[in-house]
């Protein structure tokens, strides 16, 4: 029986040695992963570095995608059904290291901005694996939690959530671990606009550690220049990898989307 082809990136830790009794794989740098390497491989293991579109798989042998992230918006997933290509990705893989994340930014911004967190209300905006980790971290540190998923609200009714306009004109905090998505009901391209920002409470903290295109760069430079918030954190950035300067030098704290960038995440 003729073995597999895989090609995987370099950056996939513990990894090697797993395949190489079943497949002959190859590692490269997902960054640099071109339509040649992957022409006659059978599948591809990938992060976000390498975009697997049709430029990328037109004419491949590729018959299944994996990442090893949460996120998949790095796959052309219309392309994907077109082209009869299976791709799977790893849902919670590495919500511990972001909900860690996000409670060591913002104990860190307690602590240099002398407030306790306890009795603040913090907004989560997206309750899947990383927001409900979040939510359960901030209740233990004594804060009010408030709610905001529409697709599961949706699926599972109001109950604990509530609408957006209300989290933001009560949230101290808002924090958002939405999946990146232009279509359908609820799209979330740009949801942290110039109307989002307008809505928050004065002087409130925006968190974005999701996808960088969460957030309008243009609306979120308003809002700062309005002062309407007191501080920003953010981990995604439009265009990555360059982020915009002017919001990194500004930022309580910004990172290169590295939230989520544990060893046992990548795994």
């Amino acid at each position: 029986m003729k073995r597999l082809k895989i090609i995987a990136d370099d950056k996939i830790p513990f990894l090697k040695g797993v395949m190489e009794p079943y497949a002959d794989i190859i590692y490269l740098p997902g960054a640099k992963t071109t339509a040649g390497d992957v022409r006659d491989a059978d599948a591809i293991f990938t992060r976000t570095r390498t975009k697997c579109n049709e430029a990328l798989l037109k004419g491949s042998r590729v018959g299944l995608i994996a990442t090893a992230t949460i996120g998949f918006d790095h796959i052309d997933t219309a392309y994907c059904e077109t082209a009869g290509i299976r791709w799977v990705n790893a849902p919670g893989c590495n919500s511990w290291s972001v909900q860690q994340y996000i409670t060591a930014a913002i104990a860190t911004l307690a602590y240099q901005r002398k407030f306790s967190l306890s009795g603040l209300t913090i907004g989560v905006i997206g309750v899947g694996n990383v927001g409900s980790k979040v939510a359960k971290a901030a209740e233990a540190l004594g804060m009010r939690v408030l709610l905001n998923d529409p697709p599961r609200a949706d699926r599972e009714g109001a109950g604990m959530f509530v609408s957006l306009d209300a989290l933001l004109s009560e949230s101290d905090i808002v924090t958002c671990h939405t999946p990146l998505t232009k279509e359908g009901p609820y799209p979330t391209y740009h949801l942290a606009s110039d109307l989002f920002f307008s809505k928050m409470k004065e002087k409130a903290v925006f968190i974005n550690t999701s996808r960088g295109p969460v957030t309008d760069t243009g609306a979120l430079k308003q809002a700062i220049k309005k002062n309407k918030l007191s501080d920003y954190i953010l981990d995604v950035w439009e265009g990555e990898p360059d982020p915009d300067p002017d919001l990194l030098n500004g930022a309580f704290i910004g990172t290169p989307h590295i939230a989520g960038y544990s060893s046992d995440g990548k795994a």
